[in-house]
């Protein structure tokens, strides 16, 4: 049995609850809220100890593995804590609201003896693994290039005014846009060394983005394009295309898998499932628990997380210069 203490006890913190409660092996032994009441209520529902500060959560010695879904400019501080006190962290996406803040915790994590896994939950979603079990086998040959759109009502009721300010992590990109970046770039492989991007403001007042479109050159020359779009009103849009040396696949995330060959559309049959969100959160815990059994890699590394960050703030560079942002190897 592992005890994990979760910090963050709102809408995100209670899909992570829900899924570590599917789970043999995983117990919920602590939560933490910057209000003590809203612990206490999550504890009452969900199960463990409530805490008020994080830190005397990782001074709980009966937890051994955090997970950290506070808001984004938190996640540094206490990610690096997390680490220095020998716990395991699943540290949600992103993995900071800052690139430097990414390379600190990456450090720590290359030194510490506990394992840290980036929450980068396309990985898990049933028809992105099939997609990518398809380019995997060569089905479509090697990927050329891509595009990958996230597009959804913004003011959600789980928004909070620390969403809307680039300072505090804000922003459609690093909320949202990101799983739109990072669908792309794990389905095509390879490392991004240039992006160009147009980003703005267009229908919320808000210092952050609410949109944005963005092209990176991947280090072979390879190409993708992402859409990031916060509407005020509309009908979601998730899905991802991949076009290869030999084919097409596409994944709609509300649909299923498709393999587009010689002008004709072939659905791929099982590549849907319902419930994605929490069935995919559940994968990564079972992944995150299997790799610290293990003492296996992380399944998905610092190195990666940091990558998607540093992606999200070229584009905010290459909009506001109007011109590409070179990323460093």
């Amino acid at each position: 049995m592992t005890p994990i203490g979760l910090i963050g006890a709102g809408y995100f913190g209670a899909v992570h609850a829900r899924a570590l409660a599917g789970i043999p092996g995983a117990q919920l032994a602590a939560v933490c809220s910057s209000d003590l009441d809203s612990a206490r209520a999550f504890a009452a529902e969900y199960g463990g100890t409530p805490y008020g500060d994080w830190r005397a959560l990782l001074d709980d010695k009966a937890v051994e593995a955090v997970a950290i879904a506070t808001p984004h400019a938190l996640h540094a501080e206490i990610a690096l804590a997390a680490l220095a006190a020998g716990r395991h962290v699943f540290l949600e996406k992103p993995m900071a609201a800052t690139p430097a803040d990414c390379r600190e915790i990456e450090a720590a994590a290359g030194r510490a003896k506990s394992l840290l896994m980036v929450g980068h939950v396309m990985h898990f979603f049933h028809p992105l693994m099939v997609a990518h079990d398809i380019i995997a086998r060569g089905d479509i040959g090697a990927p050329v290039m891509g595009r990958s759109a996230l597009m959804k009502l913004w003011m959600e009721p789980n928004r909070r005014s620390w969403h809307l300010d680039p300072a505090s992590g804000g922003g459609m990109m690093m909320t949202a846009g990101i799983h739109a970046i990072d669908q792309l770039v794990w389905l095509m492989g390879g490392r991004v060394a240039g992006v160009t991007a147009l980003t703005g403001t267009y229908f919320h007042e808000q210092k952050a983005d609410d949109s944005a479109f963005l092209a990176l050159r991947f280090a072979d020359g390879r190409i993708g394009q992402v859409a990031s779009i916060g509407y005020r009103d509309g009908a979601v849009t998730n899905g991802v295309e991949i076009i290869g040396e030999n084919g097409v696949v596409a994944v709609d995330l509300d649909r299923g898998v498709r393999i587009g060959r010689g002008a004709e559309w072939r659905d791929v049959p099982n590549s849907w499932q319902p419930n994605g969100m929490e069935a995919s959160v559940q994968r990564e815990w079972h992944a995150f628990l299997a790799a610290i059994a293990q003492g296996g890699s992380s399944p998905v590394e610092a190195r990666y997380g940091r990558e998607m960050v540093e992606i999200i703030d070229a584009a905010r560079r290459a909009s506001a210069e109007r011109q590409e942002i070179v990323l460093a190897e």
